[in-house]
């Protein structure tokens, strides 16, 4: 197999203008950039990515640090955006932990950096994640998935807050005026966003505003409240802040025999797969994690590109109408 040197020996130039044309510098002239193409092609040369790293200190690798157990919407963010880096040309090394603490995190970091990675995001499904790199000082970029975008790092996001307006709005708009919401745990950053935005539309029409109840994003954290709920007696509305506690809350409402849309309107957030094969298919919220993939991917190109960046970037939600929700 031909190497660097000998492409350099036939094309009449310097190792180090054979290593300029293949990283695309500027400065070699286009009639020498021609005679060492051609070398390339005769010798069928093909440069190793370890040398090409070791000359260019870039290695087009990055790393994502995913915290959090393995819900959807975090699972899905890690996927698109290895998805966009690969279009740009990057692979992805991933660590991933159910603990979010400062200590696994850190130490996650320090994996990623001893592979030279060029970028990290994170991808931060609680507050503790935010916690856990403030004030920390890094050689590279560091980007955040988190919905708060509080931290001192630029971040990337679906709205969580507009989300929640959407949901609350719409079953305003069909004339409920008692609408409760079933919320996620109280430590995560979407779960937050979601019962601050439902909350701010709330206010904003003069609706009472009745204190949540928290799930786990569970199925049967879902089923589980749902019973309170019946118990305690039932509402005309509920926004629940994702779709597999909506699972559990119908399941619920079925073994009491409550109908929905016809007794209760329901709303989800996140539009799984499955939420159209609800019974009754579910409205709810639909979050574009393709887009905000590439949302991700262009922000670390922009700050490995040196540019500085203070505002968080945020990708709008928008809600799909089904049939789990009716006019009152």
């Amino acid at each position: 197999m031909a190497n660097i040197m000998e492409v350099a020996r036939l094309a009449g130039v310097s190792h180090q203008t054979v290593s300029r044309v293949l990283n695309n510098e500027n400065t070699v002239r286009p009639q020498t950039r021609a005679k060492v193409e051609a070398a390339i092609r005769e010798l069928r040369y093909r440069p190793s990515s370890v040398a090409r790293a070791l000359a260019t200190r870039k290695t087009h690798t990055l790393g994502l640090v995913s915290t959090g157990n393995p819900l959807y919407g975090p699972a899905s963010i890690a996927l698109a955006f290895n998805g966009a880096a690969r279009e740009a040309g990057y692979q992805v090394i991933t660590a991933s932990m159910a603990e979010a603490g400062r200590e696994e995190i850190l130490q996650a970091i320090d994996v990623l950096l001893r592979q030279q990675v060029e970028a990290i995001v994170l991808v931060a499904s609680d507050h503790s994640s935010i916690e856990a790199i403030d004030g920390l000082e890094l050689d590279i970029p560091l980007v955040t998935a988190d919905s708060s975008g509080h931290g001192s790092f630029p971040s990337v996001s679906i709205d969580q807050f507009c989300g929640a307006e959407l949901a609350t709005a719409y079953l305003a708009d069909l004339g409920h005026r008692d609408i409760l919401h079933l919320a996620g745990p109280e430590g995560s950053l979407d779960a937050r966003e979601r019962e601050r935005g439902w909350r701010s539309e709330l206010a904003s029409r003069g609706l009472p505003v009745h204190e949540p109840l928290h799930g786990d994003w569970t199925a049967d954290s879902g089923r589980a409240i749902g019973e309170h709920l019946i118990a305690a007696g039932m509402t005309s509305a509920i926004f629940v802040s994702n779709d597999q506690m909506t699972l559990g809350l119908l399941h619920a409402l079925d073994d009491h025999g409550i109908a929905v849309p016809a007794e209760v309107s329901i709303v989800g957030f996140d539009d799984i797969p499955e939420a159209a094969h609800f019974s009754p298919p579910l409205s709810t919220i639909r979050q574009d994690f393709t887009e905000l993939g590439r949302r991700i991917m262009g922000t670390v190109s922009s700050v490995l590109d040196g540019r500085v960046l203070t505002d968080p970037v945020k990708t709008a939600p928008h809600l799909v109408e089904r049939e789990s929700a009716v006019r009152l």
